[in-house]
């Protein structure tokens, strides 16, 4: 089983992502996190090969992030972290793996500093036992491993945040549940994974779009001769039908943009169909 310190810098071919929390599985909350991540992956070319949405339960959390950390390069949690009982996510992850929760100073002086005071709260003290200080300090009490690192664990990738991206076992990264934050934070974790991506340049995978007036039985043979000839180039073919409309999709999926554009006129031809750049734009085409 690989450490910390390897799965903390080898190359990312792979990444999951873990959704924690009630309000999602209720219907109280619509998950956009993922959306977002699995458009960040596609852009620097990392294969998101997992989604899954777990309940504020200690033991699933336990379970999904020990098995999603051994099976994939990179794992991103969201949720679960903020001020309240049922934010369980640190304690939860910590415990997975055999870690205490640490106060982390640099943290909690961040959060002073750039925490705005709340209105209806007006005589909370930093420096005064309460509540609600003990609810703040939830947020900045992380799994740390005593034997790596800090600077490895935790990353402040903006300087207008005080929330900062907790790394645990060298690959689970976790983040918040707030749409804004989780994104913002996201994006600036981009420049620290780049040395590690399969292209260091972040160039991504690419995407071709062909819209066809056929229905997929019409297209399935060819399409599946198709898949097994570029398969070893790396290619993925996919066919998405539109239910509703009168034009289907066919996609071509890959790392060599140039090896796809060879493959465009081949495909038109047999799908009779044309290239777009997004679904809907031979919507008004004749049949």
């Amino acid at each position: 089983m690989a450490t910390p310190q390897v799965k903390s810098t080898r190359t990312i071919h792979s990444a999951a992502c873990l959704i924690i929390g009630d309000e999602v599985l209720g219907g109280k909350t619509v998950d956009t996190n993922s959306a977002y991540l699995a458009k960040w992956c596609f852009s620097l070319g990392i294969n998101l090969k997992r989604v899954e949405v777990i309940e504020d339960d200690e033991s699933e959390i336990m379970e999904a992030v020990r098995r999603m950390s051994d099976r994939y390069d990179f794992v991103v949690t969201s949720g679960g972290i903020g001020p309240t009982h049922d934010d369980i996510t640190y304690q939860s992850i910590a415990k997975a793996f055999s870690l205490p929760l640490k106060l982390h100073d640099e943290a909690f002086e961040k959060m002073k500093k750039l925490s705005k005071p709340h209105t209806l709260t007006p005589n909370f003290d930093w420096d005064t036992e309460s509540p609600a200080l003990q609810a703040k300090l939830r947020m900045v009490r992380l799994p740390t491993d005593e034997s790596r690192k800090l600077n490895d664990q935790f990353l402040f990738v903006s300087d207008d945040l005080w929330v900062p991206i907790s790394v645990v076992n060298g690959n689970i990264h976790i983040l918040p549940g707030v749409p804004s934050l989780f994104q913002a934070l996201l994006d600036g974790l981009k420049p620290y994974l780049l040395p590690r991506l399969v292209d260091p340049e972040g160039k991504g995978t690419c995407r071709v779009l062909i819209s066809t007036p056929l229905p997929e039985s019409a297209v399935a043979g060819y399409l599946t001769d198709l898949a097994a000839r570029v398969e070893s180039q790396g290619v993925k073919v996919g066919s998405y039908p539109r239910w509703g409309k009168k034009r289907n999709t066919v996609t071509l999926v890959g790392r060599d943009q140039q090896f796809l554009e060879g493959l465009v006129a081949e495909v038109e031809e047999n799908v009779q169909g044309r290239r777009v750049g997004r679904e809907d734009e031979a919507d008004e085409l004749p049949n």
